[in-house]
């Protein structure tokens, strides 16, 4: 079983939940948006018991880890230093770095900033991104409209108050991800509110969820979306360079994100050392949690080869 503590982190209070021995090669777990360490239930026995050390931190702004008011204080310069930071603070000097959603964004830009401290990078759901001519708000207006998801995001306290209006309603429709014919304005809108959860996502599981997101809000989670055209800004001087750890890639073959950034040949060639490209079968964006069994094994190759 886990264990859970906090440590201090860029003058934060992080919580994390970790598994294995203090000697065994670590292995660092990012959640997404909406998530937490929570997340990677399924991960920490798994690597744990093949002989890793296994550290899933809430990460800023999420779950029981401290929530900084600042919208600046979400860029990706500081997502990037959490983990470097944690990385240190366990004793390490190298990590293997795994994210899913945007803990994969944080995961690719850590070994795109920071390759000296990854020994290997994996992506779930979501691919390494190249730095685009335009601004990403732009590039979303123009391919999906002014409500793409990630625009309605930017105004402080707009989506914040929907989604925490009923978080257990929220988190059952965004979980549950089936679109709404008729959608109602908003994110969790979109979605229609489900009969029964998915068949990865027990009650119990839900009300984990509901508890911590009851506590922290949102606003942390979205104020990383609030960060994405500051981050094209700040990282101009990484234009075209490429991610050199050895990269593994996993995605759920019914994930939507497949079709909105795909692993097409540009962002192929930010990865020059991708061992691979795992299609996971009747799978859809909470990829660790829906096929968790698939998911330990790709990981595990992953591991083993490095």
């Amino acid at each position: 079983m886990p264990s859970t503590r906090s440590v201090r982190l860029n003058g934060l209070d992080i919580h994390l939940a970790e598994q294995g021995s203090s000697t065994d090669p670590l292995v660092v777990l990012l959640h997404g948006f909406p998530e937490t360490s929570y997340s990677w239930r399924h991960q920490l026995d798994a690597l744990a018991a093949a002989g890793y050390r296994v550290v899933a931190p809430d990460q800023r702004g999420y779950g029981a880890s401290d929530r900084p008011a600042a919208i600046d204080q979400y860029s990706i310069f500081h997502l990037v230093g959490d983990v470097v930071a944690l990385i240190r603070e366990l004793g390490s000097e190298q990590a293997v770095v795994v994210g899913h959603d945007w803990g994969s964004i944080v995961a690719w830009n850590t070994a795109l900033l920071r390759p000296d401290v990854v020994r290997g990078v994996v992506g779930i759901s979501v691919p390494p991104w190249p730095r685009g001519a335009l601004p990403p708000l732009t590039v979303t207006e123009q391919r999906f409209g002014p409500d793409f998801y990630q625009n309605y995001f930017q105004e402080p306290g707009v989506a914040d108050a929907e989604l925490e209006k009923d978080i257990a309603s929220t988190l059952r429709r965004v979980y549950a991800g089936v679109p709404d014919p008729d959608p109602a304005p908003g994110f969790a809108g979109r979605f229609l509110e489900p009969t029964q959860l998915p068949a990865w996502l027990t009650e119990q599981d839900l009300a984990v969820f509901v508890d911590q997101f009851t506590a922290s809000g949102f606003t942390g989670g979205l104020n990383y979306y609030r960060n994405l055209d500051r981050n094209w800004e700040q990282t101009a001087a990484w234009q075209d360079a490429p991610i050199t750890p050895p990269s593994l890639y996993i995605s759920g073959l019914d994930d939507a994100v497949r079709t909105m950034y795909p692993l097409d040949d540009a962002a192929r060639a930010v990865v020059p050392n991708l061992r691979a490209a795992i299609d996971v079968p009747n799978c859809g964006h909470w990829t660790q949690q829906e096929q968790p069994a698939v998911v330990n094994a790709a990981l595990l190759d992953f591991l083993r080869e490095l």
